[in-house]
């Protein structure tokens, strides 16, 4: 379910693996190889559980528009768990860091989910809806979470993505969301769609949570340095985007009044600990150096074919 860069990267990997794959959308798309589209409303339980019929798995990757999180979640969280109840298949949910919370130190999979705020609190609620489900025996969940996407495909909700790659292509300033020298953590999408396909598969992985293996925390600067000296476009000037600017901004852009919440995340180092992950299963996380060259690549042919 859904087809933004991590169901998109899940859907292209089982494909070619030889999986017969089933895309579930608002709006559906044209076939690819080995991957049948369909649209359909994820809330309607009845439709989506006939459209799992027959699944060995049904990866969650869908989510509502941003702004709609506390009111969209729940009744597609439910009608999800439905379908894994009715199918027998496995839920493979893609999960975030939202829940929780302002943390000091690390991030590991041992935290409460103790988020205060609205999207924190609606995701944490949605994994432990499915985790409470598992433990009854009524279904089999796994969550896998995610810091910040990066990667090829990642446009528009990323924080290294729409609002910067295009500037940065052109030695142009960019702007970060808080303290650009904070460490940070990026997930390279394509790790994320390996870890979804190998814990959907691995039983001793069900009815938890793991953090995707992911690349050590770097700097939205040094990240950007990075990325503009394989560019051949460096140095780049990385500004931070004041709080009275963010508020101001805020008022004409739906997604940075909502980023508000979650501004904590580049304040201070956010920093995930994947090691849970890695010590069990065989997932790794890419070498920078590779998501650095491949996200330049994506970027600069996306520009030449859009303008």
């Amino acid at each position: 379910m859904g087809h933004g860069p991590a169901g998109a990267a899940t859907a292209r990997l089982l494909a070619d693996k030889g999986h017969s794959v089933r895309v579930i959308t608002r709006s559906g798309r044209s076939p690819e190889p080995g991957i049948e589209h369909i649209a359909l409303d994820a809330t309607n339980s009845r439709r989506l559980i006939e459209a799992a019929r027959g699944a060995v798995a049904i990866y969650h990757c869908a989510a509502p528009p941003y702004h709609r999180w506390a009111s969209d979640w729940p009744p597609l969280a439910s009608s999800v768990c439905a379908a894994a109840e009715a199918t027998g298949a496995v839920l493979v949910m893609l999960g975030n860091l939202y829940g929780y919370g302002p943390v000091d130190g690390p991030l590991t999979e041992q935290l409460p989910l103790a988020a205060t705020g609205p999207k924190g609190r609606v995701r944490a609620a949605v994994w432990e809806q499915a985790r409470d489900l598992h433990e009854q025996g009524r279904i089999k969940a796994v969550e896998v979470r995610a810091s910040d996407f990066f990667g090829p495909g990642v446009t528009d909700g990323g924080h290294l993505a729409a609002r910067v790659m295009p500037r940065l292509l052109r030695g142009k300033p960019v702007s970060a969301l808080g303290d650009p020298d904070a460490p940070h953590s990026w997930t390279y999408v394509p790790d994320v769609a390996r870890a979804l396909v190998e814990v959907a598969g691995e039983e001793r992985a069900w009815g938890r949570a793991w953090h995707v293996p992911t690349e050590p925390a770097l700097s939205v600067r040094e990240m950007v340095n990075r990325l503009a000296a394989e560019a051949g476009t460096g140095p780049v000037e990385v500004r931070g985007l004041p709080s009275a600017v963010l508020g101001v901004a805020s008022v004409f852009s739906p997604l940075l009044r909502e980023l508000k919440e979650v501004r904590y995340q580049f304040d201070r180092p956010f920093v995930v600990d994947s090691s849970a992950y890695e010590a069990e299963f065989t997932v790794r996380a890419t070498p920078l150096d590779e998501q650095i060259k491949a996200t330049v690549d994506w970027w600069r042919e996306r520009s030449a074919t859009t303008g």
